[in-house]
């Protein structure tokens, strides 16, 4: 079965919370306010737990003979007591709720912003799926757990310590049996919270491989369906749904095994107490008083212990989710940039023995190529599937990087260059379009202040300004996801669109016209010609009316520069150009598919040439 690829890191059962809390003080630590509320309510909180056992003593010491113990003395003070108490655990639980809240939406913002600047390698290595259920749900899964699980070890342990010191005061020797408990459960919820963790890691990544099977069976839902694959699909989903059944299944034994094995020992010390309490009271006189107010406030001792045993889990689980977000942030760098930029290029391109392999064992994707193209030149790449086109074209803008070999824009370095600065050269227009959800002008006007006059001057060179004019709310309506109400012409019309809005010295064509009916690619061909003016340009095409009126057009084969030339010329030269055309490259309907190989080899490099290439658009 596929697998999703995941970044995850090895980690061993050494997990280390106080690490974990250090690392996550940056966002959960700036909200100082909340957190001294939270603290002072937790403090008040368990201050007021042995109160009620002292309150028993002189009740039932004093309290049955007339006249020892005045009658409204105990009432109000409980009535004092709960009122205190409620308050108290009312302001800790809202001033720690607005710390989970502010650290998540931090945190969620850092990631984001990563994911925005991340090395292109990352979205090779994870999948959409992966990625979104970090920033979304494991980040906030892991807050509310995380503060909550908190809130509880901060108030049982101040509770536990406030009690053990009542019970010190009524009684050391019978503590001390108490105290011997300590170290028992201490034990029990390190060695179960060791395990939790590993679960938690694994069912982090069955998810990741749930959610990864979801999002390809409704990206590809038609090709499922043609191939009757729902079968092997949904055995995929039943295979791995059962990994995650099967671990939350561990989890929930680990966790649930806290609880028995810390009362079990609970009550091994209860009835420690009660012998040697019986003993001393024969011994030396021990009141009721003292006696009972001694074992309510050890019986009050269970429910912070138990919580204390069953913290844990919330906290590694809590844990592990928001470390997955901050392991992406420092497992993955940002790309990197020059310095150099400059407002707009002249568009002089450089290409000196590039090379490119995707992987350390497989044949170059570009092996040692050189081409120079002048300002303003219209140059066309072809050549068969695989031959390295693409990739020559993603040098550009940095969605690839070059193993070996210079690339320079206007005599710098593309390495040189600050990467915004770079890419604000550059617009593209490919085969696989990408919109955002949201309107026409807000797509056409992508990454730029919105002119509505510049938007329709746009609109009506791409030739698009009549379909929008018959839309409802004309150029303010919502494309939707992927504007998939668009047919193909339409959406690459707005491509193109966007492309002259950007204005931009460099313009990528690549295959901006594959798979369209006849009369959309006339009216798209329209639309190309006007953007191409006075800009220089990098045509991948097959078919023959895209690429005839190039200044030159460079033939590649097997990542090699292998003629150049006019079409005339190549076509008299009867080498590898005419063979293509003769094989019928140039009138293919349909030339998308050929393309296939190439593509997938880039998506594999994590070059993002079809999408990431558009969005930079």
């Amino acid at each position: 079965m596929p697998t999703v690829p995941t970044d995850s890191t090895d980690f061993t059962a050494q997990h280390k919370p106080i690490r974990g809390m250090k690392r996550l003080l940056p966002y959960f630590g700036k909200a100082r306010g909340a957190w001294a509320l939270a603290l002072l309510g937790t403090v008040v909180a368990a201050i007021t737990e042995p109160m009620i056992p002292a309150l028993l003593k002189p009740l039932l010491d004093r309290g049955f003979q007339q006249g020892a113990l005045n009658l409204w003395i105990v009432p109000a003070a409980l009535l004092l007591l709960f009122g205190v108490r409620g308050l108290s655990n009312f302001v800790a639980q809202v001033a720690l709720a607005k710390v989970a809240n502010d650290g998540m939406l931090a945190l969620r913002r850092a990631l984001f912003g990563h994911l925005l600047d991340a090395d292109m390698a990352l979205f090779s290595r994870q999948s959409a799926s992966a990625l979104s259920n970090t920033v979304v749900y494991e980040v906030q899964t892991g807050s509310s757990l995380l503060i909550n699980a908190l809130l509880s070890l901060t108030r049982d342990s101040l509770t536990l310590a406030a009690l053990v010191g009542y019970l010190l005061y009524l009684n050391w020797r019978l503590t001390l049996i108490v105290v011997v408990l300590f170290p028992a459960v201490a034990f029990v919820m390190r060695s179960l919270s060791r395990r939790l963790y590993r679960i938690t890691k694994a069912s982090q990544d069955a998810t990741d491989s749930l959610a990864y099977v979801v999002e390809e069976n409704v990206l590809a839902h038609r090709m499922v369906r043609l191939h009757a694959a729902q079968a092997s699909q949904a055995g995929r989903f039943r295979l791995v749904s059962d990994t995650m059944r099967r671990l939350a299944m561990k989890s929930t034994v680990a966790s649930a095994a806290m609880t028995p094995l810390t009362q079990m020992l609970a009550a091994c010390a209860l009835s420690g107490v009660i012998t040697v309490a019986l003993w001393q009271s024969n011994s030396s006189g021990i009141t009721v008083g003292s006696f009972v107010a001694f074992v309510t406030a050890m019986l009050m001792l269970v429910a912070p212990i138990k919580h204390l045993s069953e913290v844990a889990g919330p906290i590694t689980r809590g844990l592990a989710a928001l470390e997955r977000g901050l392991d992406l942030m420092e497992q993955t760098p940002p790309e990197s940039g020059g310095h150099y930029a400059q407002e707009r290029a002249q568009g002089r391109i450089s290409f000196d023995k590039v090379s490119v392999r995707y992987t350390e064992d497989g044949a170059p994707a570009l092996d040692g190529v050189t081409l120079e193209v002048a300002p303003g030149e219209v140059v066309a790449l072809v050549g068969r599937s695989g031959s390295g086109k693409t990739t020559l074209a993603n040098l550009l803008p940095r969605f690839v990087i070059a193993a070996q070999g210079s690339i320079q824009l206007d005599g710098h370095d593309v390495r040189d260059w600050d990467l915004g600065a770079l890419r604000k050269q550059f617009a593209m227009v490919s085969q696989d379009v990408v919109m955002l959800n949201g309107t026409l002008a807000e797509n056409v006007a992508l990454g730029e202040a919105l002119d509505r006059a510049r938007v329709r001057t746009c609109l009506e060179a791409a030739n698009l300004d009549r379909h929008v004019a018959g839309l409802p709310m004309g150029m303010d309506t919502q494309v939707g996801h992927n504007a998939t109400q668009l047919s193909g012409g339409q959406r690459q019309r707005l491509a193109i669109a966007r492309a002259l809005y950007k204005d931009a010295p460099i313009l990528i064509l690549d295959e901006a016209t594959s798979a369209l009916d006849t009369e959309s690619e006339r009216l798209v061909q329209e639309a190309l010609q006007r953007l191409m003016a006075g800009r220089t340009t990098l045509i991948i095409a097959h078919r023959l009316t895209t690429i005839e009126h190039a200044d030159r057009i460079v033939v590649m084969d097997h990542g090699r520069v292998m003629e150049q030339g006019t079409h005339a010329q190549l076509s008299a030269l009867h080498g590898l150009y005419a063979r293509l055309h003769q094989t019928g490259f140039a009138r293919s309907p349909v030339p998308g598919a050929a393309l296939e190989g190439e593509a997938g080899a880039n998506a594999g490099a994590g070059a993002g040439a079809g999408a990431g290439a558009e969005q930079a658009a």
